[in-house]
């Protein structure tokens, strides 16, 4: 089997476009999104594509995914959730509709899968234990360790802080894939091709009509959504220190 690794889509539907289109040239077997798949400005139309792609598409849920179906349900957007981005995360569930909000909400955590060349594989989100935990690419192995105990594959593959790495942790090869629709990074789109091997795949896009189709939406930080998620997102260096930071003060360091 060979796998496309799609993660952290957030409503971004001309990268997803982009990434979709190099994925059918990959010749790949099965389309994994690893969450965060619908929050951003064009949840609808983005979860509208990807169902149409039917059985050759497998996915698991993200942090942004619960909260979607949380306040599609009629909750109140979760305390963690900053104040100026409550009114976002509104806007975003009610762009959707019942279909869309129950595929959400049947997602797994974690999916497995053996993949040709590479063996087992578990697909997650941010970390085999849950949704939220923050590591990148310069966290010492001593704190991300604990967040594989118990893991038998070979292989895993996460996202979350938006940025490729390929690490070994113990004898755990950790890869995240990156971000297809807000990457840390320079602007593109970002994904991971298994099969024969693990590669770190970036497409281009045109992010400033991607920008204007953007900015033609009712998402209500559409402006600054396009400018600095698309256009000129931010760059590892800066968002894996605004990371580190926050995991020092987490574990008291």
């Amino acid at each position: 089997m060979r796998i496309a690794a799609l993660y952290d889509i957030h409503g971004n539907l001309p990268a997803l476009e982009a990434v979709l289109a190099d994925v059918e040239t990959a010749g790949v077997d099965l389309i994994v999104l690893g969450g965060d798949i619908a929050s951003g400005p064009m949840p609808a139309e983005t979860l509208d594509l990807l169902l149409g792609r039917g059985d050759r598409v497998a996915a698991l849920h993200g942090n942004a995914d619960r909260e979607l179906v949380r306040v599609f349900d009629g909750e109140p957007p979760s305390p963690s959730i900053p104040e100026a981005l409550r009114g976002v995360v509104v806007w975003e569930a009610g762009s959707l509709e019942r279909r869309h909000r129950d595929y959400l909400a049947g997602l797994p955590p974690t999916l497995t899968f053996t993949v040709d060349g590479v063996g087992e594989v578990l697909f997650c989100h941010a970390s085999p234990r849950n949704d939220v935990e923050v590591f990148t690419t310069v966290s010492p192995d001593e704190h991300v360790a604990p967040m594989l105990a118990g893991v038998g594959a070979g292989v895993v593959v996460c996202g979350h802080t938006h940025m490729q790495f390929d690490r070994w942790v113990g004898g755990v090869r950790v890869v995240n894939a990156g971000s297809v629709g807000m990457p840390y990074a320079p602007p593109g789109a970002y994904w991971l091709l298994l099969g024969p091997d693990v590669e770190l795949r970036r497409t281009a896009y045109d992010v400033d009509a991607a920008a204007a189709r953007i900015r033609a939406t009712t998402f209500p930080p559409a402006e600054d959504f396009a400018a600095r998620n698309v256009v000129s997102p931010p760059s590892a260096a800066e968002a894996t220190e605004v990371m580190e930071r926050a995991a020092r003060r987490s574990r008291g360091a």
